[in-house]
């Protein structure tokens, strides 16, 4: 059984550093391996959105609205190719269009947009006439335009979005780069200003602590443990931002739990402030529950201190992927198993 859940936290001389180091020992980082997640595009599929886009242009020789919606229409996919060209996400591009054309483009249509194409990637489009495909024209004469106009003049201390080796001075500069390729330097210089696997790893973010959260609900379910898991954005009763799970529920709750994969130390250290407010709300309500940390990644072994702080909150009862089989029978939780 782990030190920190057999010790008594109310003792002033209780010796942190082997608790800490306890569940330092425990904590794994999982930032190399990323859930693929739905729309994902494999590099051969997207490869065929490029050639596509290449066809349509003439080798980049004609890049007008007709041949890029012409190459969107044939491949769906080439409309994601065309967005990477312009180095914008599916929601600066819809701000974009709504500025330079006569159709206001909503983000979360142009987020819509981007998800349908990537999920159906070589589906060939058949309602171009439709709202949809008037959004998409709107996207493209708007994209067509700022790569033609290339990199605006800017102040000394501010840099353009589209400074970029492709879009620098226009047409000419993709030209440029579809025939000749570009210099290896410069690909590693772009890759450091966008970080590889960036776009990816935020759209799959949800599903990174999906990986916790669902050991989480299999241990209860498991025990047969009655419980509450709270929305994303969720108000609930009688907290002032709602716990990830409560046991049984709201009303009387004998445990609550946060849950949080972390990889760098900022987001960890505004999770071990969210537990700690749970504890200062339970004590000023005089309440009994369990307050419990469910932890992963290793944003929650780059401070010593912080990891305190969330031992001290839950009187040790912090768990990882490790320890997470011991989250009944060390917590208050085990009184409602059956």
């Amino acid at each position: 059984m782990p030190l920190r859940f057999d010790v008594d936290y109310d003792d002033p001389s209780l010796a942190w550093d082997p608790l800490i180091d306890e569940v330092f020992g425990e904590l794994t980082s999982s930032f190399l391996e990323m859930p693929r997640g739905e729309g994902f595009v494999e590099y051969p599929t997207f490869e065929k959105g490029y050639q596509a886009l290449k066809r349509h242009t003439r080798a980049f020789a004609s890049i007008t609205t007709d041949s890029v919606f012409g190459a969107i229409q044939e491949v769906p996919i080439a409309l994601v190719v065309f967005r990477c060209i312009l180095g914008f996400s599916p929601s600066e591009w819809a701000h974009c269009a709504s500025d330079s054309t006569d159709l206001d483009v909503a983000q979360s249509a142009a987020r819509s947009i981007d998800r349908k194409f990537r999920l159906e990637p070589l589906s060939p489009m058949t309602d171009a006439s439709s709202t949809t495909g008037k959004r998409i024209h709107a996207l493209v004469e708007s994209g067509v335009d700022l790569i033609q106009r290339g990199a605006d003049p800017t102040r000394g201390d501010f840099l353009h979005r589209l400074e970029k080796v492709d879009t620098m001075q226009g047409f000419s500069s993709l030209r440029s780069v579809s025939k000749l390729g570009v210099p290896y330097p410069v690909l590693l210089y772009e890759r450091f200003l966008g970080r590889p696997f960036a776009s990816h790893r935020d759209s799959v973010s949800e599903l990174v602590g999906a990986v916790l959260e669902n050991a989480i609900k299999g241990v209860l379910v498991e025990a047969n443990i009655t419980f509450r898991e709270t929305g994303r954005v969720e108000s609930v009763n009688g907290f002032d931002q709602a716990p990830d799970f409560i046991v049984p529920d709201e009303y009387a709750p004998v445990a609550v739990i946060e849950a949080k994969v972390s990889e760098d130390d900022g987001t960890a250290r505004d999770k071990v402030t969210r537990v700690q407010r749970l504890r200062t709300l339970r004590d000023e309500e005089g309440k009994d529950y369990d307050v419990i940390a469910c932890i992963a990644g290793r944003g929650f072994k780059l401070r010593r201190n912080d990891m305190r702080r969330l031992l001290e909150a839950t009187n040790g009862r912090v768990f990882t992927l490790e320890t997470l089989d011991q989250l009944v029978d060390h917590t208050r939780i085990r009184e409602y198993r059956c």
